[in-house]
């Protein structure tokens, strides 16, 4: 909630950074939120204190292995360099990204983590073998920084997991970040709107079977059993304002058990109903879709309003190819109007349809110059 209210506010909110981090939430200084090194989950106060004891010292880390030469390993151990890699803490090293840190090549036994690690035992046991000799003043042999073979990045849903389950949030996006479109413009309820209703008697007998749409990335599944040994489940929902869990049972966890299952995006219609035998309610759930396949099968027709003197070259080559190349049943209609003498013309497409697709979702979104609305099936 905290994090789309600065977004709203303009106002950056960044993930962990090694070199800037403090302990707890802080300012940098172009302004923007950095979030603090003790909201990892598996990094000790100790480490925490260490490494920012050392970079005010000695200033910023050059890389992660100036970083493990300096850093004591008793403080800054394996379980916690991992923590630091899956928030995104090292981001800053760009020579090396989070994949390498874990990849493991064909002949070795030990991963990037470890070698690092390897590495700066070395280092520092050799370190301190200098400083107590009796010739104090020798020279350290040199030790060979270890290559990091290369890997393919972790995708996008792969960083986003590893941050969620370290830091508690998504701090590199969100899962939904894709279907903005569909939040907008296809009647989807906010789950902390949903949830007032959810948690009101009187809110809920006012919307007494009323159809509420609702969507998320499932957060947390659960199939189960009663003691008499009918199935049930349960689910819990996030989308960027909160979340919202739901029960299913009887023919509506049978019918919907393929859905729940953490990671997916859904869309969820339902509406609240009296539990058998009580004045109270419970949310029915009449269809569970993937959100994926929203803009393909939900959209009746889509209204592009736009000033005459918006219309660029660009638009128009935009727009036919995307309709051209992405055939459906949808169809597209150009509201052109002139606000100074209040003129309107509308125009339809009068041929084949189109189907909604990412890219024109992606388009419309981001010109400022156009309005939009949606006609949806049923």
């Amino acid at each position: 909630f905290f994090m789309e209210e600065c977004k709203r506010m303009g106002l950056k909110v960044l993930g962990p950074d090694i070199n800037e981090s403090l302990k707890g939430f802080a300012v940098n200084k172009k302004g923007e939120i950095r979030f603090g090194l003790g909201g990892l989950k598996g990094v000790g106060e100790a480490a925490i204190e260490a490494l920012i004891e050392e970079r005010k010292k000695h200033g910023a880390y050059k890389d992660i292995f100036d970083f493990i030469k300096r850093v004591s390993q008793r403080a800054a151990n394996k379980k916690s360099i991992e923590s630091l890699v899956y928030s995104g803490a090292f981001d800053c090293f760009t020579d090396i990204h989070r994949a390498q840190y874990f990849y493991v090549s064909n002949g070795e036994a030990a991963n990037g983590i470890e070698k690092i690690i390897r590495f700066g035992n070395v280092y520092q046991t050799n370190k301190q073998s200098t400083v107590n000799s009796l010739f104090g003043d020798t020279a350290m042999p040199e030790i060979a920084t270890p290559k990091l073979p290369a890997c393919e990045a972790w995708s996008l849903t792969e960083k986003l997991d590893f941050e969620k389950e370290v830091t508690g949030m998504f701090m590199s996006g969100h899962p939904l970040d894709n279907f903005k479109f569909e939040l907008k413009y296809y009647g989807i309820m906010p789950l902390n709107e949903f949830n007032e209703v959810k948690e009101s008697a009187t809110l809920i007998a006012a919307n007494a079977n009323r159809n509420f749409r609702i969507a998320g990335l499932v957060t947390d599944a659960q199939h189960r059993m009663t003691k008499t040994g009918r199935e049930f489940g349960s689910l819990t929902i996030e989308d960027f304002s909160g979340k919202t869990e739901i029960m299913l049972w009887a023919d509506d966890y049978v019918r919907c058990k393929n859905y729940l299952e953490k990671g997916k995006n859904l869309l969820i219609n339902g509406f609240f109903k009296n539990r058998y035998n009580s004045d109270q309610y419970e949310f029915k759930v009449s269809t569970m879709n993937l959100l994926e396949m929203a803009k393909q099968n939900m959209t009746r027709q889509v209204d592009i309003s736009i000033e005459p003197a918006s219309i660029t070259k660009e638009f128009v080559t935009f727009v036919e190819k995307n309709v051209r190349a992405n055939p459906g049943k949808s169809s597209l209609r150009f509201n052109l109007y002139e606000p100074i003498e209040n003129l309107k013309v509308t125009l339809y497409t009068m041929e084949k349809g189109f189907m909604m697709n990412e890219e024109m979702a992606g388009f419309l979104m981001d010109n400022p110059d156009v309005e939009v609305s949606v006609g949806l099936v049923g």
